[in-house]
Order: C-alpha cells, then structure tokens, then sequence
C-alpha cells in the first residue's frame, strides 16, 4: 500500500482525499490544511489523520496531492520533494517559470517522481482524440465559466485556457513561433476573460478563448488535420470526426463517426498514473511539460498586457 497525504483540502483537495480513499493499492493517510476545521472536517470523513503544518507529513506519506494556491506551490513542493516524497501538484505547476525551475530540479536532485495536475490529459475523449491524431493544422478551443470565488489568486489564462495550452501542446509537439493575446478584467483585477492566437514553426495554429465571467459552461476543442475534422466536448466526454475523402467525379463523400470513448473520471484516471508512477511507470505529464505549458501561458499573459497597453486600457492584478 502506498502511504498518500493530500495538502490543501479546499475544492479540488477534497476530491483528492476522495479518490485516494477509494483506488486501490493506496492508503489515505494524512490530510493537511492550515483551516483546520477545514482540514478536519475532511481527514475525518475519509479515516484519515488530520495535521495542521504540511512539514509533519515527512515521514508519514510516500506521496501528496498538492492542492493549495499556486502562490504556495513552490516552497511546499520543493520541501517535500527534497524528503524524497512524491509530488502530485495541482496545474499550474508554479506562478513562474522561476519557481517551476525549482520544482523540477528538487525532483532531480531527489529522483521523487513529480507529476502536474493537467487533468484534461486523463479526459476519455482526449485520449480517444488522441488515438487519431495525424497532422493537426488548427484548433479552436472554447472554455466558459460561470464566475465562482475560487483560484482567484491567478488569471483565467492560467486558471482555465493553460487546459487548452497544455492539450494543444502535447498534440501538436512543435515549437511556437508567435503569439497573439487581447484579454480584459471584468469582475476581478486580473484578466477574466482572453483571447489567444498561437501559431506553430510547422504552421499550425491555435485558437484558444477562455472566460470566468459567462453565463454558461462550456468545454470544447476542435481541430482540424489533413482530410479531417475533430471534435472534443470535454464536459460529456464525446469526440467526434468527420473524414473527407474525395472523389474522382462530383461532389466528396463525408463520413461522420462517434468515437469510442471509454467514459471514467479523469481525475481516477490521473491518480492511477500517478501512483503508477510511484510503482516505476512513466511519469504522464512530467513537470517539464508543466513548465512548458506555464510558459505559453506566461507569454499570453504578457501579450494581453502589451495589447492593453497599446490601447490604453487601464490595467492591473
């Protein structure tokens, strides 16, 4: 049995403790949070031990879900991985590539497995997507919320469209050669809403739009690939394509088909792997390419500065 703790158990820690309660080869151990009615009321409710300084879980874990504020991510990550525990930490990895730098050489210097939380990797209908991907040329992706209270210490671009960054990256695997952001506050002081344009060396490009602040849910890729077009619904978990195939006279013959989809909780899905990992499998999304996804989305964050800049629009957060 893998000894597992979860630090944070705000929204997304609590159904960290959950899981964990329920896979098999893994015991909750350990749920920490500086709220400890909080924390309590969660450690208790899944027979785990309650423990107020995330430092006292040295030595009681093999492995932790880190499920705080970005803002914290670093110093806590680092602490525990330089103990040689495990880190599964919440997407994104860090507030800076800086911090991430840190992240990742602690696992280094340690050789504790780290893993980022970009849970959409684990969506059925991703993977399914995957299954079929040949040349991706463009992608749109729509991702609305209705405004909640939490991750408010970080933008919409790295608290929602760094989902999009990091599927789009992981299909098209090619450096980026261009960047184009608009993006404005609307209810908080940082950007609710954005926009992003980013194009590949190879020429392919990404359309990509995420808001905090809309009256409707909505998550939705689509992309498009030589003969084919490809849609994800990541909420309902269905992928969709369309094939193209030409004819020699008249008119060329689509075919529509359903993908096959094997429908489970992505979240499962991430936590298997990742106490997988800790068991000597590949490591799923490494902090590498959760670097490489906050660093994208670091850049679009500066573009949408720099646009608002030219336009005079006042901006903080």
């Amino acid at each position: 049995m893998i000894k597992v703790g979860v630090v944070g158990a705000g929204d997304f820690g609590r159904e960290h403790a959950r899981v964990y309660s329920e896979v098999a080869g893994a015991h909750l151990a350990a749920v920490c949070d500086i709220d400890e009615s909080r924390g309590r009321k969660v450690a208790e409710h899944y027979g785990a031990t309650f423990i107020a300084d995330y430092r006292e879980v040295i030595g009681k874990v093999d492995a932790v879900s880190l499920a705080v504020p970005t803002e914290s991510h670093q110093a806590i990550a680092c602490a525990l991985l330089k103990a040689g525990i495990a880190v599964l930490v919440e997407k994104p990895i860090a507030r800076s590539l800086d911090e991430a730098d840190r992240i990742i050489e602690a696992a280094s210097s340690s050789k504790a497995v780290l893993q980022v939380g970009h849970l959409e990797r684990f969506n059925p209908a991703v993977m399914a997507a995957a299954s079929i991907l040949t040349q991706p040329r463009f992608f749109e992706a729509h991702r609305l919320s209705v405004f909640t209270p939490r991750s408010l210490d970080i933008d919409v671009v790295m608290d929602l469209m760094i989902h999009d960054i990091d599927v789009v990256l992981s299909f098209v695997n090619n450096e980026v050669s261009e960047v184009r952001a608009a993006g404005v506050p609307i209810l908080t002081p940082r950007i609710d809403i954005a926009n992003a344009r980013i194009e590949f060396a190879n020429g392919c490009v990404a359309n990509l739009t995420a808001s905090r602040v809309s009256a409707e849910r909505v998550r939705k890729l689509r992309f498009f690939q030589p003969g084919e077009y490809v849609s994800i619904d990541y909420a309902v978990q269905e992928a969709a394509a369309v094939s193209v195939k030409p004819r020699p006279e008249g008119r060329p013959e689509f075919e529509s088909r359903l993908l096959e989809v094997k429908r489970a909780e992505p979240l499962r899905l991430e936590i298997e792997s990742f106490l997988a990992a800790l068991r000597g499998a590949s490591v799923k999304v490494t902090g590498e390419e959760g670097r490489r996804a906050l660093a994208l989305a670091v850049e679009v964050t500066e573009k949408i500065r720099e646009h608002a800049a030219r336009a005079g629009v006042p901006f903080s957060g």
